[in-house]
């Protein structure tokens, strides 16, 4: 059938080209092929592997700063849980000093209670036994005054009331014992 149309069109083809376009083709495929094979292509390689080479870069510079990113943050965590230690060590040292210096207020206001209330009772053990010493010296004299009245005559002489006085008080000792 082609070679039907083929003599009926006055000896060519009509789907064929002639025989000089193909070779003309031919050579202009062949020479733009060179020159893409020989300039573009590499060139194009280059900016390919450069192309590559830079996201390869980018993803290993990305993974390296993640590794360093969580090596700090393992510094950072550890920093701070031992920040938290020295906290915690110092509040419980603040407390410790706190509790001694409070048992040390607590000490010293107890022994200044029981110096107050020891100077107090001695205080108090004086001015009972002054009191006594005075009782004892009123009582005597009004024993002696009483005593002259009773007897009749005056008991002013000073050993006999003295001697007087000591007895009745020595009466007195001996029956507040009993």
């Amino acid at each position: 059938m082609l070679q039907v149309a083929a003599e009926e069109s006055g000896g060519s083809h009509i789907l064929l080209p002639p025989l000089a376009e193909i070779i003309v083709g031919t050579i202009a495929f062949g020479v733009i092929l060179f020159v893409l094979a020989k300039f573009v292509f590499p060139r194009m390689e280059q900016m390919f592997q450069a192309r590559v080479d830079a996201i390869e870069g980018g993803i290993k510079r990305a993974e390296a700063a993640q590794a360093e990113a969580n090596e700090l943050l393992e510094q950072y965590k550890a920093q701070l849980a031992e920040a938290r230690t020295e906290a915690a060590r110092i509040r419980d040292e603040a407390r410790a000093d706190a509790e001694g210096i409070r048992q040390d207020v607590l000490a010293k206001a107890r022994e200044e209670s029981d110096r107050i209330i020891a100077a107090g009772n001695e205080q108090l053990t004086a001015q009972r036994d002054a009191i006594v010493r005075e009782l004892r010296s009123e009582l005597g004299t009004l024993a002696v005054d009483l005593a002259s009245k009773i007897v009749g005559e005056a008991l002013a002489d000073e050993a006999r009331t003295r001697g007087t006085v000591e007895r009745f008080i020595a009466d007195l000792d001996t029956a507040g014992q009993r």
